[in-house]
C-alpha cells in the first residue's frame, strides 16, 4: 500500500501590513538612494567612467530600489529586475553606491526567505550570483589597462597593489552574496519552524481536548460500574428479603421481622454507599482519581465476611473460605476482589435460584485467586455479557489478570478470577 508523500511546506503570502511595510521601505530606500546619488555627483567620484545624463541616472537608481515594494509578493521577479537594473546601471557608468547595493542584497535575501518554489528560488539566486561574478570579472578585464602600480602611489603592503585591489573586490562580493544567501535561507527555515511549532501546539491542544473527553467518558463508566457493583447489589438483596417477608408475613412473624431488619440494614448500607459516591463526585480530587481506592471506608477484601453474611439473609447457605497465608494487598487489588465477589453474589441472588453459595479466596505463590460458585442454574446476565461481566473483566484486566465465567461441572455457575501479585506482595 503506497502512502502519499507529505506536501512541501509553502510559506503563506505576506499580510496586508507586511505589504504596506514593503511599500514604505521601498520609498524610503529610493529617496535615500537619490540623495546618495546627489552626494556622489557632488564629489565627482565616477569610478566607472563618465556617467549618462542626470534623468537616466535617476531612472536606474529608481529601477534598482522601487521594485522592493513588491519584494515579498513576487520575490523571484523582484530579484531578477533589481539584479538586471543594477548591472545595467553599472554598464551605463551610473554611480550606484551604498543604497542600490543594499537594495540588491535585500532582493536576494527576500527571494531566499519568501520564495514559494524552493528549487526555483535556489536556481535564480545561484544564477544571479553567477551573473554578478561574471560581470565583476568582465569589468576587471575591461579596466585592467587602466590599472597599474603607478595608480597606487601610497601603496605600502606586501601584496602588489593591483592584485590587492582585485582580491579586495572579489572578497567583498563573496561575503556580500554569501550573507544574502545565508540570511535568506535562515529566515525561511525560521518561518517553517515557527509554522511547525504552531502545528504542534494545535495538535497538542486537540490531543488535550480528546484526552479530556476520554477522561469524562471513563469517569461516566466508572460511576456506572460503581452504581452497578454496590447499589444494585444492595437493592437486589432488599428485593429478595422483601419477597421472603411477603411470603411469611402471615405465617411466621419472627421470620418476617428478621427479613424486615435485613431490609433496613441493607437499605442503610446502600444509602451509605450512595453518600460515599456522591462525596467522591463532589470532591475534585475524587473525580480525578480511579474508583475509591485509598479512602478509609473503601470496600476491600477484609469486608467479604459482611458481604457473605448478608447473602445468608436471602436464604442462601453461604460459606467464605480463605486459603493460603494472607498478605497485605494494594487497595486497588483488594477493592477489585471485593467488587468481583459482590457482583457474583448479586447475580446468584437475582438470577441463579441457588441454595448454596461458596466463596473462596486463595493466596497463591504469585497470584490471588477469587472463586465464587453456586448450585443454581447457569446463565443469567453475568453469563450473557451484561454490565456486571464487563465491570468484572475491566477490573481483572486492569491488574493483568484472568477471568473465567461459566457453568461448572455438576451444575451451577462459577466465577473465577486470578490477579497477579507483585514480588513484594507474594506469599512466602
Amino acid at each position: 500500500m503506497s502512502s502519499t508523500p507529505p506536501t512541501p511546506w509553502r510559506r503563506p503570502p505576506p499580510t496586508t501590513r507586511q505589504r504596506r511595510n514593503d511599500l514604505s521601505v521601498a520609498l524610503a530606500v529610493a529617496v535615500l538612494a537619490l540623495f546618495d546619488l546627489a552626494l556622489a555627483r557632488s564629489t565627482g567620484a565616477f569610478g566607472l567612467g563618465p556617467p549618462p545624463p542626470l534623468p537616466e541616472q535617476v531612472w536606474w537608481v529608481l529601477a534598482v530600489t522601487v521594485p522592493l515594494a513588491w519584494r515579498r509578493r513576487t520575490p523571484t521577479a523582484v530579484a531578477v529586475v533589481v539584479a538586471v537594473a543594477f548591472v545595467a546601471g553599472q554598464v551605463r557608468a551610473v554611480p550606484l553606491t551604498q543604497l542600490p547595493s543594499a537594495a540588491l542584497f535585500t532582493a536576494l535575501y527576500t527571494l531566499g526567505a519568501w520564495g514559494t518554489d524552493r528549487r526555483l528560488a535556489g536556481r535564480v539566486r545561484i544564477g544571479i550570483i553567477a551573473a554578478m561574478f561574471g560581470w565583476l570579472g568582465l569589468s576587471l578585464l575591461l579596466r585592467m589597462d587602466g590599472l597599474s602600480s603607478a595608480s597606487f602611489t601610497d601603496a605600502a603592503g606586501p601584496v602588489p597593489p593591483v592584485l590587492a585591489a582585485i582580491i579586495n573586490g572579489v572578497l567583498f562580493n563573496v561575503l556580500f552574496f554569501a550573507f544574502a544567501h545565508y540570511f535568506g535561507e535562515t529566515a525561511w527555515l525560521a518561518a517553517r519552524r515557527q509554522h511547525e511549532l504552531r502545528e504542534q501546539a494545535e495538535e497538542l491542544r486537540r490531543s488535550q481536548a480528546q484526552a479530556g473527553e476520554r477522561a469524562v467518558i471513563g469517569e461516566r463508566v466508572r460511576i456506572a460500574r460503581e452504581l452497578h457493583d454496590s447499589v444494585a447489589h444492595h437493592v437486589s438483596v432488599m428485593g429478595v428479603q422483601a419477597a421472603a417477608c411477603r411470603r411469611v408475613l402471615d405465617r411466621d412473624r419472627d421470620k418476617a421481622r428478621t427479613a424486615l431488619t435485613a431490609i433496613e440494614t441493607t437499605a442503610r448500607t446502600a444509602v451509605d454507599e450512595l453518600r460515599r459516591m456522591l462525596g467522591v463526585l463532589r470532591d475534585p480530587r475524587g473525580v480525578a482519581g480511579a474508583d475509591d481506592a485509598g479512602r478509609p471506608d473503601a470496600a476491600g477484601i477484609d469486608r467479604l465476611g459482611d458481604l457473605v453474611t448478608r447473602a445468608t439473609g436471602t436464604g442462601l447457605r453461604a460459606d467464605l473460605g480463605v486459603y493460603g497465608e494472607p498478605v497485605p494487598l494494594p487497595q486497588s487489588v483488594s477493592q477489585a476482589a471485593y467488587r468481583i465477589v459482590q457482583e457474583a453474589v448479586t447475580n446468584t441472588v437475582k438470577h441463579a435460584g441457588a441454595t448454596v453459595l461458596d466463596v473462596r479466596i486463595r493466596y497463591l505463590a504469585r497470584e490471588l485467586e477469587i472463586d465464587v460458585s453456586d448450585d443454581g442454574r447457569a446463565g443469567g446476565p453475568t453469563g450473557t455479557g451484561g454490565l456486571g461481566l464487563i465491570g468484572m473483566r475491566e477490573r481483572v484486566a486492569a491488574h493483568d489478570g484472568v477471568l473465567e465465567v461459566g457453568p461448572r461441572q455438576g451444575g451451577g455457575f462459577r466465577v473465577r478470577a486470578r490477579i497477579p501479585l507483585a514480588a513484594g506482595e507474594q506469599s512466602t
